[in-house]
């Protein structure tokens, strides 16, 4: 007996629930069911209103289904915010031959954290967004990208694809004909960064060393095995069973006018309760660190950032900045993967920066000369000045370099790699020229900053 019940025309195939009002300053949607017993479970999150939203979705033709996405207003959740029922819209005309969907669960990001634990607490999520994007697509073979590294994540996700296959709800209703059944691979990536963006996920998938391709042709026209192919992130696609659910209505009256719905805000650094934190897009740091337990008792906010380490330097002053794509923007930084990371007044910006830097120097592919050579040459500079052994010019000769390095690389992990060290010496220039003749340990004491006791 299949564990999923229900047919494609019961009263779970419409939207329910009540109308939206104000949900309060968190909504959890994706993350609702992460405190629930054995959630990983196909039975918890079928008990749970499960899979109500395939359901629905086979009920549509693709054009509705796209149509749907469109009216919600659900924008990628990888980073650059690129609304998601544009993006299927761009797959050419059907011509008999295969199109696939790519989920991009290669989270790489120095401080993101939200797809992992959702594919651990909640795979069943993804599996139904999967199914329902495939529908909307007309692709009967998806793909999801994880990192190599997590394998008690692979393994999980492994038994919840094959729990999904046995159900029964993947059994018929895709491809091009809306008959086919939907096979899910799951692939374990070997862990590099640059695999991260979406072309050189493409060449890792089928084989080959992950290397940016040049764009046009762009993966909607020639993507996996030179085919049609949409790539969106992990919770991209797990926001959608809510949304055909709950319906478009309910999604779009969340969030501010141009950034709608909600989304997992991750907090991490020198906060009392460090976790992810499932809001409204609009919500305010002072809001998030406030739910967070505050900055640790006995310090006090010195910087932040808010889509990780590859976004401009947050301080203080930018706290009541609304987290959604345009205000962050208009602020000076990115929103980016919501990976919040706080620094309390023991830290070492030149510290922090050379980590960063040192981080993008490894992951570096190689293909182009900015990103190759330059990342090299910062990390140098970067530590010496960690050191307190900088020479004479070597701040400016930091910011030359990044200025060259920033849209000049072949992809965005060199602007990526120039972004902080740019941002750190404008906000915090007296940190760098100290590191001509102080160390950044005599300056900050590593101990001050650690966050494990054991590490004082």
């Amino acid at each position: 007996m299949s564990p999923v019940s229900g047919s494609a025309t019961d009263d779970a195939t419409q939207p329910s629930g009540p109308a939206f009002t104000a949900p309060g300053t968190l909504t959890p949607a994706i993350t609702d069911m992460w405190d629930k017993d054995r959630s990983w479970t196909l039975r918890a999150y079928c008990d749970n209103g499960g899979y109500r939203g395939l359901r629905r979705a086979k009920t549509m033709s693709q054009d509705e289904l796209v149509g749907l996405v469109k009216a919600s207003n659900l924008r990628g959740r990888g980073g650059a915010g690129f609304p998601t029922g544009l993006k299927w819209s761009f797959l050419p005309a059907p011509d008999g031959g295969a199109r696939y969907l790519v989920v991009n669960a290669d989270e790489s990001e120095p401080g993101t954290c939200k797809d992992i634990p959702t594919i651990m607490a909640n795979p069943q999520a993804l599996i139904e967004g999967v199914a329902i994007c495939s529908r909307a697509i007309g692709c009967d073979h998806a793909f999801i990208y994880l990192r190599g590294e997590v394998a008690h994540v692979y393994r999980r996700l492994l038994r919840a694809v094959a729990e999904a296959g046995r159900s029964g709800m993947l059994d018929t209703g895709f491809g091009l004909d809306g008959d086919q059944p939907l096979t899910i691979t799951a692939h374990a990536g070997a862990g590099a960064y640059i695999c991260g963006e979406e072309t050189a996920l493409l060449d890792s998938l089928e084989g080959r060393r992950g290397h940016p391709r040049l764009k046009p042709p762009f993966p909607a026209v020639q993507g996996l095995y030179a085919r049609p192919t949409v790539i969106n992130n992990v919770e991209t696609i797990a926001s959608l069973p809510g949304i055909l659910a709950r319906g478009a209505e309910w999604y779009s009256a969340m969030g501010t006018e141009r950034s709608k719905g909600h989304g997992i805000f991750s907090v991490s650094g020198h906060v009392v309760r460090p976790g992810q934190f499932e809001a409204p897009f609009g919500i305010t740091m002072r809001e998030l660190i406030e739910l967070a337990g505050g900055i640790r008792p006995g310090h006090r906010l010195k910087f932040w950032v808010p889509g990780g380490s590859s976004t401009p330097i947050f301080g203080p002053e930018e706290l009541d900045v609304p987290l959604d794509y345009e205000s962050v923007g208009e602020a000076g930084s990115m929103l980016g993967t919501r990976a919040l990371q706080v620094f309390d007044e023991t830290v070492s910006v030149v510290r922090v920066v050379a980590r960063w830097t040192e981080f993008y120097q490894h992951e570096s592919c190689g293909k182009c000369t900015p990103c190759r050579e330059g990342t090299y040459w910062m990390r140098q500079i970067m530590l010496r000045l960690e050191a307190g052994r900088g020479l004479p010019g070597d701040v400016e000769k930091l910011e030359d370099i990044a200025s060259n390095i920033a849209g000049r690389s072949f992809c965005a992990l060199g602007d990526a790699s120039a972004t902080p060290v740019l941002s750190g010496i404008k906000r915090f220039r007296g940190e760098f020229e100290a590191g001509y003749t102080s160390a950044a340990h005599e300056l900050f004491p590593y101990g001050a900053s650690a966050i494990v006791e054991s590490a004082r």
